[in-house]
């Protein structure tokens, strides 16, 4: 049987959610790691993603790009851990904060970070990537709520979902870096009470990347964001 490779940063967001999905359906692959100082534009790397990103699914001779890609695929190949619920409106809510996650927060992510990790950051962009976090998270929120029939005990996941879903999987890794940049949960009690049980899986600390590396990434991303002298 071919064993998966997963071709990964551990800094990265989407290598992070696919490594995630592995683990929580319990499949066998293999690590691949590149330093994303130049590895991911080395010949060999561009021939399976040319557009040299990470994550890089590889199953035998077929490589699959693109995260939601990714996930679908193990989640149509692997159903025996089903991460996807089957309801018409679950799977609608499942769908749609996925789609949120990487269309919506993350873009808006992007000026909270680079202040974080050294950049000066332009005020009216910052500005303008917090009200977009806020309309997310309040938007998350009440689809928490939404999808939590019974109970918020026992309905703790997207979906309407007693265990997690790809939902969880791609939100996961991005809300609960949120405090990191800034932005409190102390408004949004689901989400927040939702964040901590996912930190506490041993899947989400499995792949949390090392607080050394972290510190060496925004030291390297400091130099690199330097007003240059001339």
């Amino acid at each position: 049987m071919t064993v998966l490779k997963l071709y990964h940063n551990p800094l990265s967001t989407n290598s992070r959610r696919v490594w995630i999905a592995l683990l929580e359906k319990e499949i066998e692959f293999e690590l691949v790691p590149l330093k994303l100082n130049g590895d991911q534009f080395q010949p060999d790397f561009l021939a399976i993603s040319p557009f040299h990103h990470v994550p890089v699914l590889a199953d035998g001779d077929f490589h699959i790009i693109e995260t939601l890609a990714i996930l679908d695929y193990l989640e149509a190949k692997y159903p025996a851990i089903a991460l996807l619920p089957q309801d018409a409106k679950d799977l609608a809510i499942a769908r749609m904060v996925q789609m949120v996650t990487v269309n919506e927060l993350s873009p808006a992510m992007s000026p909270l970070v680079r202040q974080t990790f050294g950049g000066a950051g332009d005020p009216e962009k910052l500005e303008k990537g917090r009200q977009q976090v806020a309309a997310v998270l309040r938007f998350f929120e009440d689809l928490l709520g939404d999808s939590l029939r019974d109970s918020f005990a026992s309905r703790p996941f997207f979906g309407n979902s007693s265990t997690i879903t790809l939902a969880d999987v791609v939100a996961g890794v991005s809300v609960p870096w949120l405090p990191e940049l800034g932005v409190s949960l102390d408004d949004y009690p689901k989400l927040q009470a939702w964040s901590e049980r996912l930190n506490s899986r041993p899947s989400w600390q499995q792949t949390q990347a090392s607080p050394e590396l972290v510190e060496a990434f925004k030291a390297q991303m400091k130099q690199l964001m330097k007003p240059q002298q001339g």
